[in-house]
């Protein structure tokens, strides 16, 4: 089984996430411009049974711009973001993709929020679902175990 391990900045706070994971999309609404300091954030999901989390964490809780509380962990040390839960996506864990050291990364299918991304970013890929702001509020709960 594939094992990859995510590390903060600082090298206190590490994430590893067991097998493959079941979503990498990337984002482009203003929270996550924010979260990462960039246009857009890259983000890969796993079942949370397959994640393990070693170090000192600390949360952050706010509502995300589709309404579902999202609750942040991240090194109190150097400040990165490692894992992130969103209550409209039950019993998976997000990792942020840049915290890994993977060349060999899958690439995203999914880009959401793109009415809200900058002019100059294309996310391609013919198998890429391309998603607005409007349309991901209207996307139920999604619960992704044993799925794509």
């Amino acid at each position: 089984m594939t094992s990859r391990t995510a590390a903060c900045r600082c090298g206190q706070l590490t994430v590893t996430c067991q097998g493959e994971p079941v979503r990498v999309s990337v984002c482009h609404c203003f929270a996550c411009q924010q979260r990462s300091g960039s246009a857009f954030a890259v983000q890969a999901r796993w079942p949370d049974e397959q994640i393990s989390i070693e170090g000192e964490t600390k949360m952050w809780v706010r509502t995300a711009d589709s309404g579902n509380k999202a609750t942040y962990r991240f090194c109190p040390h150097c400040g990165s973001t490692m894992a992130y839960i969103i209550e409209g996506w039950p019993g998976v864990t997000a990792i942020p993709v840049g915290n890994f050291t993977d060349l060999d990364f899958p690439a995203p299918k999914h880009s959401v929020f793109e009415d809200r991304k900058h002019a100059w970013v294309e996310i391609l890929g013919e198998d890429v679902e391309h998603v607005t702001s409007t349309q991901a509020a209207k996307k139920p709960s999604l619960d992704l175990r044993g799925k794509d």
